[in-house]
């Protein structure tokens, strides 16, 4: 039946102030309500008056007059209404994701979602391609209810452990507790990773307004190469008084470096806070510039003592352990806190933000910006560590040991010492006596090599960057030793002076330096076509050349040569027999090349050895050898002994000489003595007559 407006109107008023405040079910009801008090045609006008269906008014009818309770607090629908799960409709459903996410050496190894990312939708989708009709959010809380919830890779296999592990954990706290008790100072020291400076992204957030980050570039690999500049922080964590130094370089992570950054400490902070102590342990890793291996790094740590009057001892963590050392978790995590999110632009900005770091602990951070310069090469000669005032302990020495301050001044260099050191060797192998020229001429020829060696050093920085440059040179990463230095060091190789260890320690560097150095120079050497005479002095040690530089000193072996050379042993004056080896020299190295070229298969390739020292005698004492053995003088085991060397060897010379002093017509004049000996043949040497007749024969 048909209702009047005013009914409708009212029912729509009510409908509009009372249904906003219903949940489902209540709504059900109120509808239900009001379509029976309408009477026949209520459920029709109450559906289109409230814009619901019929069927949802009709419901509500039929569940007021079945009188059903109330249902509990809180809820819309009685238990047990609605959808079933879906686990419960598809009993297979749980299985067959356990089978998925489990480890892999449960589940199915042929599953394609084994070397994929196990996302919800991953894993939704492969449930559907098994059968299992299933959402992604039904996966997310069925992986919930069983226990499962997204998870990062945790840190804590640690690989093989070192047997001496606890017992050096052990000796160490014994030691930190034992300086803190006499109120000693206890730092522990370390380098952090090297920031690269640019507008480049650094991990974290920082508070900025909405919708203004800051720009940094996508891609940092056009910050990376020799040229662009860097920082180097380099901490000393004072443990008793929860203070941190950290000294920023600009130049390289070296041995000197780190101990430069202890001494600047002691100086400005350490002096001053234990101003009565005389002791100080270090505590460090076993890797790094600080590394228990580096006899640069206790030479400089023994040149600190000397220098502050301390007796330092250094506790190094066993190897894989440095994560324990404090300075890591007390120093370094709150610097990197504190300057997430934030590009390190230039120095400042690194100083800044390392020296503004706290903690409600109480931390406080000094920095402060090193602009020296620490090339690295530098090398530490064994015997010069062995002079050093160095005490291992008992236990486990070689990560634990004691540096004392007293010491004879022979036995502490500096850095100052090492560079004073190194100039007067290079201006040493400058010398004509020893480079075999002029010194303008030495200077031209390291002018003439310099546009070469500027290139050869772009060509190695791009291969390096990976590119052309892009920003200008930076005032950091400076070499050992400059242009000119490896064009001196080259030419005294070359002319055999001496072998690649003792220039090395002479320049208080390593071989690979000078090795590398040689390279480099002697292939611009080759490709100009520059002939380096060789010299007849041969130096073995590095304090005989220097005694010889000095003083005029000569060695056993300069001695013999000059001795084998008396008139009445080669059958020649000595002006005679050094007009013959000016001969002989230059072709006998001709042939030894010609003989190399046929061994190689080819020409030898810029910038190797090719066998400067492979002999273990010199061109003019082979020469020499062959003269008195063609003269008979005595048999090839005696000159053997005469040069130091091996019977094989004089014969290898023999072989070798023999046929060219035929070429240049030498023609050799018996002996008219016969000697057993090397002595014997010394003695004659050393008659002051001109002859020496009344040496024995045989």
């Amino acid at each position: 039946m048909g209702f009047s407006e005013d009914v409708l109107t009212q029912l729509a008023q009510r409908f509009e102030a009372v249904l906003p405040h219903l949940n489902e079910r209540q709504r059900r009801l109120v509808l239900g309500q009001e379509a029976r008090l309408l009477g026949h045609g209520g459920v029709r006008a109450v559906a289109v008056v409230a814009g619901v269906s019929e069927t949802t008014v009709r419901a509500g009818v039929f569940e007021l007059e079945v009188g059903e309770p109330p249902v509990p607090d809180g809820r819309v629908r009685r238990p047990g209404g609605g959808r079933r799960p879906a686990e419960e409709s598809n009993p297979a459903l749980l299985p067959a994701l356990m089978a998925l996410v489990e480890p892999d050496e449960r589940g199915d190894p042929m599953s394609p979602l084994r070397w994929t990312v196990k996302s919800l939708r991953n894993l939704a989708e492969q449930l559907r391609a098994q059968g299992h009709p299933v959402s992604a959010p039904t996966v997310g809380r069925l992986l919930t209810d069983q226990g499962f919830s997204l998870q990062a890779n945790a840190k804590t296999l640690e690989g093989a452990q070192h047997p001496d592990r606890d017992a050096q954990f052990r000796y160490l706290n014994e030691q930190v507790k034992s300086h803190h008790a006499d109120s000693q100072p206890v730092i522990s020291v370390d380098a952090k990773k090297k920031e690269q400076l640019g507008q480049l992204p650094n991990a974290g957030r920082q508070w900025r307004p909405k919708g203004d980050p800051v720009k940094v570039e996508d891609h940092s690999f056009f910050f990376i190469g020799p040229d662009v500049e860097v920082a180097i922080p380099f901490g000393v964590y004072d443990l008793a008084r929860d203070s941190g130094w950290v000294n920023v370089g600009i130049d390289h992570d070296t041995s000197v470096f780190a101990v430069e950054s202890i001494r600047r400490w002691w100086r400005h902070r350490g002096s001053l806070d234990y101003p009565t102590a005389e002791r100080l342990l270090i505590t460090a890793d076993c890797g790094g510039s600080n590394s228990y291996r580096y006899r640069l790094w206790k030479a400089e740590l023994a040149a600190f003592a000397a220098e502050a009057g301390l007796t330092v001892t250094v506790c190094h963590f066993p190897p894989g352990t440095s994560k324990w050392n404090k300075i890591e978790h007390r120093l370094f995590s709150q610097i990197t806190l504190n300057w997430r999110g934030r590009p390190l632009t230039s120095h400042e900005v690194v100083v800044n933000s390392i020296a503004a770091t706290r903690t409600r602990t109480g931390l406080r951070v000094h920095a402060e910006l090193d602009t020296g310069a620490y090339p690295i090469g530098i090398s530490v000669s064994r015997e010069h560590l062995r002079a050093l005032p160095i005490t291992s302990h008992e236990h486990h020495g070689a990560w634990n040991y004691t540096i004392a301050p007293a010491g004879s001044h022979g036995e502490v260099v500096t850095a100052e010492d090492r560079d004073r050191s190194r100039a007067q060797a290079l201006a040493m192998l400058a010398d004509p006596r020893v480079s075999g020229m002029p010194r303008h001429q030495l200077h031209e020829l390291c002018t003439q090599l310099a546009p070469d060696q500027a290139a050869l050093a772009e060509q190695r920085k791009h291969l390096q960057r990976g590119g052309p440059r892009r920003q200008a040179t930076g005032d950091h990463g400076r070499p050992l030793l400059s242009p000119a230095d490896k064009v001196v060091v080259t030419v005294a190789y070359l002319r055999q002076v001496c072998p690649q260890k003792v220039l090395a320690e002479l320049l208080s560097t390593n071989p690979v330096t000078i090795g590398q150095a040689i390279k480099e120079t002697r292939s611009l050497i080759d490709q100009q076509r520059i002939t380096i005479p060789q010299t007849p002095h041969y130096f073995s040690h590095a304090q005989d050349l220097r005694e010889w530089f000095d003083e005029g000193a000569t060695t056993t072996q300069m001695q013999t040569s000059h001795a084998l050379t008396h008139p009445d042993l080669t059958g020649m004056t000595r002006e005679d027999f050094h007009a013959l080896l000016d001969r002989v020299s230059v072709a006998y190295r001709a042939a030894i090349e010609r003989r190399r070229h046929h061994q190689r298969g080819g020409a030898r390739r810029p910038g190797t050895r090719g066998g400067v020292f492979r002999q273990k005698i010199t061109d003019a004492d082979r020469i020499l050898a062959t003269v008195l053995d063609q003269r008979q003088l005595c048999n090839q085991h005696t000159l053997a002994e005469l040069f130091d060397v091996s019977r094989g060897t004089v014969r290898n010379a023999i072989d070798d000489v023999a046929p060219l002093l035929e070429q240049h017509g030498y023609v050799a004049t018996p002996s008219p003595h016969r000697f057993a000996t090397a002595a014997e043949v010394l003695a004659v040497a050393s008659t002051p007559g001109p002859t020496g007749n009344n040496a024995p024969t045989r």
